[in-house]
């Protein structure tokens, strides 16, 4: 099967044959990745009649799995190489998406979760590292954003495919359809060629350690990253209570999500273009401004104009900013750290992803929805603080 390669050369454009491979490898991981998400706590419920906490356990099993992952796959990548990691990341999630039709209690289903998200978080860490080495340098910040695209175009079709699937031909369609998806990506996987692993000094491997699982250097970006993550799980978690609560029907939701993948594509054109000409700060700071106002206009204005309203800005202030400071990371170290420094950032995203709907969901019956969002802009807006401390005022302005 195609390997790394051995004597990596600078990309000379930006969509080769090996970007291409690994925008579409990501794109359905991303695709079974929403297409779950979106369905486990009600499956949950009504095929094992779960409670509301273990139907959560469910949902939350997947990215503990992934947390755990990207904690070990930036060293991982170094001990086995990257397309070994990458192949046998996504067997396991092939594997693991099959198993959800053998799974007949509970505890199975949370344990595949798990395992699923094993192989998802080793996996996307991987591609999201080695494209770094796919994109031309003085077109950082574009390639990433692009690249970055694959997960949002999961994250518009995937919700809106699970409703479709489940309301017509009921959940084992569901994940007949993921498993497929899983086979599509690992053909993607085997066939792309991954920049080799670039080493310190002479080219040794490193010693496995635990102080070498975690990049310092990008914790306060990945930390900013965090906050943001946990308050756009907000949306991801209590958007669809939040409409029916205010007597919007579900097509609301799901085309919040379409909008939401419409605006961050075009996007694309202008956001990574300008972060590689004008600097990181001339991004960042403008999109989690717009991050704040889209939860405000979301606490305030519950119609239908309001939510589409919303995922308009959420799309730039969350998915705009997510790819920004992916560029701000891998920047932060020397080449041969890309790979920890990548499981750094995205772990710190699982996790306020993860513990997101759990803090929240305590946080509701106090708040409800409506001041749920709005304490949310606020928590955004101490992010535009914690950025400027962890990055912004010591950023330098990016040359084109």
């Amino acid at each position: 099967m195609p390997s790394e390669s051995s004597t990596p050369q600078p990309p000379q454009r930006l969509w080769s044959r090996n970007f291409i491979l690994t925008f579409t490898t990501n794109l359905f991981l991303s695709l079974v990745f929403y297409l779950l998400v979106t369905a486990m706590a009600l499956y949950a419920v009504n095929e094992f009649q779960a409670s509301e906490v273990m139907s959560g356990l469910a949902v939350s099993a997947f990215v503990l799995g992934a947390v755990v992952a990207r904690l070990f796959s930036g060293q991982a990548m170094e001990f086995i190489g990257r397309k070994r990691l990458l192949i046998c990341a996504l067997a396991l999630f092939l594997v693991a998406s099959a198993l959800y039709l053998a799974a007949d209690s509970l505890g199975l289903l949370v344990a595949v979760r798990f395992v699923h998200g094993l192989g998802f978080g080793a996996a996307s860490t991987v591609l999201a590292t080695a494209v770094q080495g796919m994109i031309p340098p003085h077109r950082r910040g574009e390639g990433t954003g692009w690249f970055g695209t694959s997960m949002n175009f999961g994250a518009a079709i995937g919700p809106m495919l699970a409703f479709q699937l489940t309301d017509r031909f009921g959940f084992d369609s569901l994940f007949i359809v993921c498993t497929g998806f899983a086979v599509i990506g690992l053909l993607a996987g085997f066939l792309v060629q991954l920049p080799a692993v670039q080493r310190h000094g002479n080219g040794s491997r490193h010693r496995f350690s635990l102080r070498s699982l975690i990049s310092v250097p990008v914790l306060p970006v990945a930390l900013v990253m965090l906050m943001a993550g946990l308050a756009y799980s907000g949306i991801l978690a209590f958007l669809n209570g939040y409409a029916q609560e205010q007597g919007i029907g579900p097509t609301v939701t799901s085309l919040f999500f379409v909008v939401y993948a419409a605006v961050l594509l075009a996007s694309r054109f202008i956001v990574g273009p300008a972060q590689d000409r004008y600097g990181d700060n001339a991004v960042v700071f403008p999109l989690l401004v717009l991050f704040v106002a889209g939860l405000a206009v979301l606490a305030l204005w519950p119609t239908t104009v309001g939510i589409l309203l919303s995922a308009g800005l959420c799309a730039l202030g969350f998915g705009s900013t997510l790819t920004s400071l992916q560029t701000v990371a891998a920047t932060l170290v020397p080449p041969f750290q890309i790979g920890v420094a990548t499981s750094t950032f995205f772990l710190l995203l699982d996790v306020g992803t993860g513990l997101g709907p759990v803090l929240l969901g305590a946080l509701l019956p106090a708040t409800g929805f409506s001041g749920m969002y709005l304490l949310l802009s606020g928590f955004v807006a101490l992010a535009l603080v914690a950025y400027w401390f962890a990055h912004g005022r010591r950023a330098g302005e990016r040359a084109g």
